[in-house]
């Protein structure tokens, strides 16, 4: 399709050319904001390269947020998280200097694991789910799972002779968020075939994990002694581990909302 190219042509028309050759390009921001970035140019008296420069740098601003949203929701986060909202008062264990130098993914740019090592509700998953955030929000792949959820799903995918393009998968992405490894006893298969994925990343992405056991503790999860030092192995090597502590940030709040109405009267 050629658009009539013509001089003199009315507001009316002119807006319509825009829109059409915007739908053409796909452009569909700057089909959205050109009225408003048009009136604005005219009243700060913009340069025509400059008026440009608006319209394109819009559409750009708006692409990298489209991919940033896209990547955010393929991770498969269960709840949205982030850095902000997290209470690092509430918990004097967790050093925000360190969990804010981790938000500029440098390590995962060299493809170092990270350990959230805690009791419940000390924040490892909240955590969890705004390190990855800011993972896709920087142009990573980032994939989250619960522990048994990906071990089971290896499990089918042997069954059904698809555990290398499984593995695969899981291999790919730049950085696995493993939640809740600790929290249920694996059979040997189960632990090595999680095993095979964390030997796939190892070196090559990032794996980060969210643990309520101590190192000590996941022999009850990884029953067979020398699989569980090799996966502590993989996951902590040139990495950074984080101990939450043990007092429950969640059960801390439920409390101190009990004792207002007591105090109130």
């Amino acid at each position: 399709m050629t658009l009539p190219r013509q001089r003199g042509l009315t507001e009316q028309a002119a807006d319509a050319a825009i829109d059409t050759a915007c739908r053409l390009l796909r452009l569909p921001s700057i089909r959205n904001e050109f009225n408003e970035i048009a009136d604005r140019a005219i009243k700060d008296q913009m340069t025509y390269r400059g008026f440009l420069a608006e319209l394109l740098m819009t559409e750009c601003d708006d692409r990298a947020r489209r991919r940033s949203e896209r990547r955010i929701k393929a991770a498969g986060f269960p709840r949205e998280k982030s850095l902000r909202a997290f209470d690092f008062d509430a918990n004097p264990n967790i050093d925000a200097a360190t969990v804010h130098t981790l938000a500029s993914c440098e390590w995962i740019k060299k493809s170092q694991p990270l350990c959230l090592i805690g009791d419940s509700g000390t924040g490892k998953s909240h955590m969890l789910f705004a390190l990855g955030t800011e993972a896709a929000m920087k142009g990573y792949r980032a994939r989250y799972t619960l522990a048994t959820k990906l071990v089971n799903e290896l499990v089918e995918a042997a069954d059904e002779k698809q555990l290398n393009k499984t593995i695969a998968r899981y291999g790919r992405v730049d950085l696995l968020c493993i939640d809740e490894l600790g929290y249920m006893e694996l059979d040997r298969h189960g632990a090595e075939l999680l095993f095979q994925v964390l030997t796939e990343r190892e070196e090559k992405n990032s794996v980060a994990i969210a643990s309520n056991e101590s190192f000590g503790g996941w022999t009850k999860t990884f029953t067979d002694p020398r699989l569980c030092a090799a996966i502590v192995d993989r996951l902590t090597f040139n990495g950074t581990i984080i101990e939450t502590g043990t007092d429950s940030y969640r059960l801390a709040s439920t409390r101190a909302r009990a004792e207002e109405p007591a105090k109130a009267s």
